[in-house]
């Protein structure tokens, strides 16, 4: 298992390198600059900006200048929000994005993996097609028209959370937003573990073991689960990182401090360093998560493990 982490391990740090080149040469290549205002600044004064950040250098010089300060852990100063650095600004938004993402991702697949295994197990019952119907207007609507929706009923008319804002310390601010970038993960979630329980149910071995009278709780745990949660995993991965970095309509809707709202600024500011401090930690996060359910996916599927050896 070891080995195979390892070699897992070693995939993952070429594609962050060419994430981290691809985003330098991006953003470079994107019109205007980070000094470019509608009333043009001074020559002068532009040139001294420009030698002050090292834009005046060849940029494959700008990019090993970077590679340099990154391989030491500096991201650098923000080019327009001039009294903090990429690091300042990231461990603001981070930690808000992160709970607000957490709390989302803990709530789809607490509740979209069980209930997935539900319907499965109630096949063609009513449980089972209100549980689908629900799961399609789930994957259906997005976030950014569960979110209003979810302000206006349980913010505005019933007054039971909060609209929007953030508090430190105060869980209720992440109820919504956690709600609302859950539901369609939740849903597809919960459409394939049912798709997943039913295939495991139709195999010969599981069905072997339901007609020598094991019980169905120990067919479910020994025989069904491994094999149906392995494609669950797989795609729990990327929804992960979905959700961990997908949260800028809704925390823009609640009013949150997260990543999101500096990406924006930064894009839309052409804010070299913090654009390329952003995309490295999203980076880092979807590469992260994806290793992790790759070495899940290997405890519950040995083959995998052997694959990864040859």
């Amino acid at each position: 298992m070891l080995r195979y982490a390892l070699g897992r391990l070693a995939g993952a740090l070429p594609t962050l390198f060419a994430v981290v080149t691809l985003a330098f040469v991006l953003v470079r290549l994107a019109p205007g600059g980070p000094f470019d205002e509608e009333q043009a600044l001074p020559a002068e004064v532009k040139a001294n900006l420009d030698r002050a950040y090292g834009l005046d250098r060849p940029l494959p010089e700008q990019y090993l200048r970077y590679l340099g300060r990154l391989a030491h852990g500096d991201l650098g100063p923000s080019m327009r929000l001039r009294d903090f650095t990429v690091g300042e600004l990231i461990a603001t938004g981070l930690p808000v994005s992160l709970a607000v993402g957490g709390l989302a991702l803990l709530l789809a697949a607490g509740l979209g993996v069980p209930l997935g295994i539900v319907a499965a197990r109630r096949r063609g019952s009513a449980l089972d097609h209100a549980l689908l119907a629900l799961s399609v207007a789930g994957i259906a609507l997005p976030a950014y028209v569960t979110a209003p929706v979810l302000a206006l009923v349980f913010g505005v008319l019933l007054r039971w959370l909060p609209v929007a804002g953030w508090e430190s310390g105060r869980p209720a601010d992440l109820v919504l937003p956690a709600v609302a970038l859950a539901l369609p993960t939740l849903a597809t979630l919960a459409r394939l573990t049912r798709a997943s329980v039913l295939e495991a149910l139709a195999l010969p071995h599981v069905r072997t073991a339901i007609a020598k009278g094991l019980a169905p709780g120990v067919v479910l745990a020994r025989h069904v689960l491994p094999p149906a949660l392995s494609p669950v995993l797989g795609y729990l991965g990327p929804a992960a990182a979905g959700i961990l970095t997908g949260s800028l309509v809704v925390e823009t809707v609640f009013g949150l401090p997260g990543m999101g709202r500096f990406l924006v600024q930064g894009a839309l500011n052409r804010d070299y360093t913090l654009v390329l401090g952003k995309v490295i930690v999203y980076a880092t996060l979807i590469i992260g998560l994806n290793l992790a359910v790759d070495l899940a996916q290997a405890l519950l599927d040995p083959r995998l493990r052997q694959a990864g050896r040859r």
